[in-house]
């Protein structure tokens, strides 16, 4: 070799900028590629011929197929995804009220052992309240 090679000489300042911005738009381009799949998905709307068709024009011809889903069918992306996102909260609230009010087995058994030290049950009673608690 003749000489050494500086990366900064060979690779100017404005060029790395046009490279980050490819490669940032690249990633982009496939963020947007892969929320449309899951939009296609998650659309309750669409037949299944409907998304079959939708999923082979996005992945045969992807630019054209994303575009034109995203001017034919965009509006609704958004609408879908806060329905989702309001469904899944309600789920996960329903759960935590559901599990907040359920007392444990030990915190009825508990309660139960309070009871009978208290004389307000018989050692029967207590009996028969346990076994109806551990088999539940």
């Amino acid at each position: 070799m003749d000489g050494n090679v500086y990366l900064a000489y060979d690779y100017p300042l404005l060029s790395t900028f046009w490279t980050m911005l490819w490669f940032f738009l690249w990633i982009l381009w496939f963020v947007l590629l892969f929320r449309i799949i899951v939009d296609i998905f998650r659309d309750d709307s669409l037949g299944g011929w409907g998304k079959a068709g939708w999923l082979v024009f996005v992945v045969v011809l992807p630019f054209l197929g994303v575009f034109v889903y995203v001017i034919a069918r965009g509006k609704n992306m958004g609408r879908r995804q806060i329905e989702q996102a309001q469904a899944q909260k309600a789920e996960f609230d329903s759960y935590i009220r559901q599990t907040a009010t359920t007392p444990s087995s030990a915190d009825q058994l508990a309660k139960l052992s309070e009871l009978r030290s208290k004389g307000d049950i018989t050692d029967e009673e207590f009996r028969r309240a346990k076994e109806k608690i551990l088999a539940a």
